[in-house]
């Protein structure tokens, strides 16, 4: 009996391809990168879709495969940081979702696209270096890489909400969702 029902379930899922949606909501079908340099540091394509941001991947193990970890589980990631935060990953998915069901109520849009044109817009694109020789020291103008630019942009959003919401009234999720809307809009 048991051996039947795997059977049939099998074949009834085989006939039909499921999408994956995050959280059980949106999808990863219709997400634009718009900036080009971006497209291989954002991983939105429906290859990277996932159910909720928590992989368990290891994506620290080798140089450059923090590019291939979903966007939204890179951007949980980074809200959990500051001592009392740290390790706590479902707590972290939660502010995520709610910020993305605020952020679907305030612009009736794919939250996900919101993400990726906040950290488009927020990602530097040139920064100063120190460039010293013999205890002179002089600043110097150089590009930032793709990576690097993701990287700085996730940061910077995270840490805005993170200080917007300490001793506020507003949640946390309500200052995330903010900050990625305000990013998104340029």
């Amino acid at each position: 009996l048991r051996r039947a029902a795997v059977a049939i379930t099998s074949s009834k899922m085989a006939g039909a391809p499921v999408e994956v949606k995050l959280f059980g909501k949106w999808s990863f079908e219709d997400i634009e990168v718009s900036d080009i340099a971006l497209e291989d540091y954002i991983a939105v394509k429906p290859k990277f879709a996932v159910y909720v941001p928590h992989t368990a991947g290891r994506y620290q193990k080798r140089r450059f495969r923090k590019a291939l970890c979903p966007i939204v589980e890179r951007l949980t990631n980074s809200i959990m940081m500051h001592g009392r935060n740290n390790g706590k990953k479902l707590m972290a998915v939660r502010i995520v979702e709610h910020a993305f069901d605020i952020i679907h109520l305030l612009t009736d849009q794919n939250p996900i696209q919101i993400v990726v044109d906040a950290i488009i817009n927020s990602g530097p694109r040139e920064d100063a270096t120190r460039i010293g020789s013999a205890g002179v020291v002089r600043r110097q103008a150089v590009d930032i890489s793709p990576l690097r630019r993701v990287n700085q942009a996730i940061w910077l959003l995270t840490t805005g909400a993170r200080e917007a919401a300490f001793r506020n009234v507003k949640t946390i999720s309500e200052c995330l969702a903010d900050e990625l809307m305000n990013a998104a809009k340029g």
